[in-house]
């Protein structure tokens, strides 16, 4: 059984703007920097005819997992995380597929990115972690799906300083 991710932030600026801050290639390179993790990497970064797709590596230290993903995975875990965006004005919709490293499993969700009537705009994330491991599958799930949410928080957070910076 899947454990699911919900989030949910808002931002006083437009949706082009906050489009930019999240999925702009500097923008991408100074979050990776600041909140990105051990070896943090832009893969790759493609402008597309109505959005843009690009891949992101982050690693999180061995020290830093619990004792459950330890005992399944020796040494740093590396995510690799795939995003799409697309769409028009006041309306982008995006696709996030994320592998763990060593872990069999993955991470998927849907994003929406959308004008809340007042000049800002609001973004939601839906999506689910499946790990497939007898008997700790779930417990695994469970964590990464918090630890998923903690990230979303931060790059959010990070999204309203790059936002704030920019004007």
């Amino acid at each position: 059984m899947a454990s699911r991710i919900e989030h949910r932030a808002t931002f006083p600026h437009g949706v082009a703007d906050v489009l930019a801050a999240q999925s702009g290639e500097d923008a991408l390179r100074a979050r990776l920097a600041e909140i990105g993790g051990k070896n943090a990497t832009l893969k790759d970064h493609t402008v597309t005819g109505d959005g843009v797709r690009y891949t992101l590596l982050q690693g999180v230290p061995a020290e830093k997992l619990p004792q459950a993903v330890r005992t399944i995975h020796k040494g740093d875990l590396v995510v690799q995380r795939e995003h799409t965006w697309s769409g028009s004005g006041e309306h982008y919709t995006g696709t996030i597929k994320a592998h763990v490293s060593g872990i069999p499993g993955e991470i998927t969700a849907r994003t929406e990115l959308t004008a809340d009537g007042d000049g800002g705009s609001a973004q939601r994330t839906t999506g689910e972690v499946k790990v497939r491991i007898p008997f700790v599958g779930g417990k695994l799930e469970g964590f990464i799906a918090e630890q998923v949410t903690s990230l979303l928080d931060s790059e959010a957070k990070f999204t309203a300083k790059w936002l704030a910076r920019e004007r």
